[in-house]
């Protein structure tokens, strides 16, 4: 049993250990602190082989609950009544049922981590053609969806944004603003404030 419980621990641990690129950036925005979103951005190219490691765990978890040693079945049979009084709920079925779908909770978070992020609604404000600018910023470390509106949270902080949208997929943020009211350095000060980093600037 105490193996069983390790091997149902590692599993969780490795789903964890998969999203937690995706789930810092969340945690960052509700601490307030967002220099740190990028700090687990180096276990991307390592999720797939994490998320492996997971499925074989549990997996192999639900083989033991399911297909239990001879040995332990004619244990059972002779003190069933005993077994299933002592049985604690860590041995259970329900708890590696509620473990298996923590993990693909947490394996599954880039695919709702948006959900977190508040939507600005954005005060239209007129203003003049010639002041409104649109710059792509080509930006390093974003894996995720999380990552994403992470950036895109932080540039809409800023006065005159009028769109900002970010990508992890095309690696960039392109942002349409009132040059009047905010510049380029501070845009890429925001963005570079989330740990991700802008190597290049280009005006449209």
């Amino acid at each position: 049993m105490k193996s069983e419980n390790k091997i149902i621990g590692a599993g969780m641990l490795t789903a964890i250990t998969a999203s937690l690129c995706c789930i810092t950036p969340v945690l960052a925005l509700i601490a307030g602190t967002s220099g740190i979103a990028s700090t687990f951005s180096w276990v991307d190219p390592f999720r797939p082989y994490l998320i492996g490691l997971t499925v074989l765990a549990l997996g192999f978890a639900w083989y033991q609950k399911l297909f239990p040693k001879e040995t332990d079945t004619q244990k059972e049979i002779d003190c069933e009544c005993a077994t299933d009084e002592k049985r604690k709920f860590i041995q259970t079925k329900t708890f590696l049922g509620i473990a298996t779908l923590f993990a693909v909770t947490m394996i599954s978070f880039p695919d709702y981590a948006h959900i977190f992020y508040p939507k600005s609604e954005k005060e239209i404000v007129i203003v003049k053609e010639s002041n409104i600018q649109k710059v792509e910023f080509s930006i390093d470390g974003m894996t995720c969806t999380s990552c994403a509106e992470h950036v895109q949270h932080e540039v809409n902080k800023l006065p005159g944004i009028i769109v900002a949208t970010a990508s992890y997929e095309d690696k960039n943020a392109v942002v349409e603003f009132d040059s009047s009211k905010t510049t380029l350095a501070d845009i890429q000060k925001a963005i570079d404030g989330t740990g991700y980093k802008v190597i290049e600037t280009n005006i449209k």
